[in-house]
């Protein structure tokens, strides 16, 4: 009796010879395999089929469910942190806003509408101006002198000089005190008639100015203690940034000739740009609500001469008791700050796309 070669058991299944392609559907699999695209069809026909193909696919029940299953895992493990927003960070500003609105004085129970009855009293003041100046001086002086010196600084620390390590942890030490402690220390430092600033002036056969006493100087004390405090925080963001940067590309422009200062121009402060915009935006907001400094050296004073919008809010609120003008005066802020962030992140992205 002959057998075929070619026949298998009953039960027994057929592997496909080696470099034979599976069957893109196997017998009784519940998936039904995509029809062919039709031969001869132009490219927007082809491109429709795509798509319903597409379509059909997301309208299945199984792809439907998976959807639901990832939106409801994405919204559980958003939710505490988009809570917390919420209620700390949009919700009192919004409730800021309407409070300026009103005339309140934290005693009568019902605020008073008064409309933009506080806005008007805010512009017509003279002394707001000297206010809205003082606090673009302090955040403008305060984010660019941090900034310019933290790469100098983070510069120097990236050529590996000597005691590295210490350096960093004493350039650093500053932006960890608190800013009472930063003030008092300061307060120390000016003092005219023992502090460091009385024997430098005494160098140059000078007198120190009283420099939290006077208008001339106080609002420039200030602006020095708060740019001392954030300058190792500074330092420390560019020498790490510094240290990231792609050196092949120094060494291409080593070779080239290029540098000491032409090459900290022309290739370490545009690749530096990111980090430059990330310490701008974020030392401006930070420069725009100091308070504590301000509070431990000058009071905002002598007069206004010290005073930013930040303290114009405390004094209104806590001294004055007029809640509405310090709510017109936040919001004032607020939209100071919307707005510069705006041109900044503008200006950015067109500078990312010209380059």
């Amino acid at each position: 009796m002959t057998m075929d070669v070619g026949a298998r058991p009953a039960g027994e299944t057929t592997t496909p010879p080696r470099g034979t392609a599976a069957p893109a559907v196997a017998p009784g699999d519940a998936r039904i395999a995509p029809e062919p695209l039709p031969q001869g069809a132009t490219d927007a026909e082809r491109l429709a089929a795509l798509r319903e193909r597409a379509a059909t696919r997301r309208r299945s029940p199984q792809r439907r469910r998976r959807t639901r299953r990832a939106a409801i895992l994405f919204l559980a493990l958003i939710a505490p942190n988009l809570l917390a927003i919420l209620v700390f960070s949009y919700y009192p500003a919004l409730y800021n806003i309407g409070l300026s609105f009103f005339d309140w004085d934290f005693v009568e129970p019902v605020p008073e509408f008064v409309g933009t009855e506080n806005y008007t009293s805010l512009f017509t003041d003279p002394e707001f101006g000297q206010v809205l100046l003082n606090t673009l001086v302090f955040s403008a002086v305060s984010v660019i002198g941090s900034i310019a010196g933290g790469l100098l600084l983070g510069s120097l620390l990236a050529t590996k000089v000597p005691f590295t390590g210490f350096a960093q942890t004493m350039a650093f030490a500053p932006h960890m005190l608190p800013g009472a402690a930063v003030g008092i220390l300061w307060l120390f430092m000016f003092d005219p008639n023992y502090g460091l600033s009385r024997w430098l002036f005494s160098l140059f056969g000078l007198t120190s100015p009283d420099w939290t006493t006077t208008s001339d100087w106080s609002l420039w004390a200030i602006t020095i203690a708060y740019t001392w405090q954030r300058l190792g925080f500074v330092t420390v963001i560019c020498y790490t940034a510094i240290l990231d940067l792609p050196g092949d590309v120094y060494e291409a422009a080593a070779l080239d000739g290029a540098s000491g200062w032409s090459l900290f121009r022309h290739m370490t402060l545009p690749l530096l740009r990111p980090i430059t915009f990330f310490l701008s935006i974020t030392g401006i907001i930070s420069a725009a609500q100091t308070f504590d400094i301000i509070s431990i050296m000058t009071g905002g004073g002598p007069g206004t001469s010290s005073s930013t919008l930040s303290w114009m809010v405390y004094e209104e609120a806590f001294k004055n008791f007029d809640i509405g003008r310090a709510s017109a005066a936040a919001t004032v802020l607020l939209v100071i700050l919307l707005v510069i962030t705006w041109v900044q992140v503008r200006h950015s992205q067109k500078q990312g796309a010209d380059a």
